[in-house]
């Protein structure tokens, strides 16, 4: 279990390491990335996925996504002994991935004067602001992820071949230019809240405002409902 701990760790790290990377780099003043639009955020969420999975995947099946543990536990594919482990490690995880992201862009927080951009680049938020569309949303683009990797580990070939943790990264990036409008996608408990906490604890030059805590409950809670709801929901269809 300790070497399956790091590996979570690691690999979550990883992932917001280079996915929220990506967004500071487009969001952030004088980047050289700055404005460079959605496709470019989704496809740098394809990549830091799949990198992770590829990074940890041998060592612990490369969860890093709460949602993902939850839901395998629940459809029985995965020992609920295992599960405090691997959610620890998980938002520890997504907590130093944000912080590696924050000193990476240091010089460019304090050039950039939208609360709301800098906050962006820690969390999720959505476009239009309704607790229960976001939910569902959210739950949508969870069950999206969960149901079809459960699909992937089906296909023996994918996994021999070692594409599986590529494909995993096409559907995130599928989601994300999909589903990802509304809310930013969140999809993943702790790619939301470590940043989130990250970004109410780190000093960043020339302000940074609130960290929405209002919202922070969507994005923890609808994708482990939508997480549960598509592993289960796999093994009834097609398991």
């Amino acid at each position: 279990m300790t070497q399956k701990f790091i590996a979570e760790l690691v690999g979550t790290a990883l992932l917001i390491l280079l996915g929220d990377g990506v967004v500071a780099a487009v969001l952030l003043n004088r980047s050289k990335a700055q404005n460079s639009g959605w496709i470019v955020i989704t496809t740098g969420w394809a990549m830091a996925v799949a990198m992770a999975v590829y990074a940890v995947g041998r060592i612990s099946g490369a969860h890093i996504n709460p949602a993902v543990t939850i839901g395998l536990a629940v459809a029985g594919d995965f020992p609920w002994s295992q599960v405090p482990a691997y959610l620890i490690a998980q938002f520890i995880g997504a907590f130093l991935g944000a912080i590696l992201v924050w000193a990476a862009y240091y010089n460019h927080w304090a050039v950039t004067e939208d609360h709301d951009l800098k906050r962006a680049v820690f969390c999720t938020a959505p476009n239009i602001r309704n607790y229960a569309a976001n939910f569902i949303t959210e739950v949508i683009g969870t069950f999206t992820l969960v149901f079809v990797v459960q699909a992937l580990g089906a296909v023996k070939e994918a996994s021999s071949s070692g594409l599986t943790p590529l494909l995993v990264g096409l559907l995130v990036w599928g989601i994300g230019l999909s589903l990802g409008g509304p809310t930013g996608y969140a999809i993943n408990p702790a790619r939301d809240l470590g940043p989130r906490i990250a970004h109410a604890i780190l000093p960043i030059p020339g302000g940074k405002g609130h960290s929405d805590w209002g919202y922070a409950w969507i994005p923890v809670v609808a994708p482990i409902v939508g997480g549960i709801i598509g592993a289960v929901a796999w093994h009834i269809l097609l398991g």
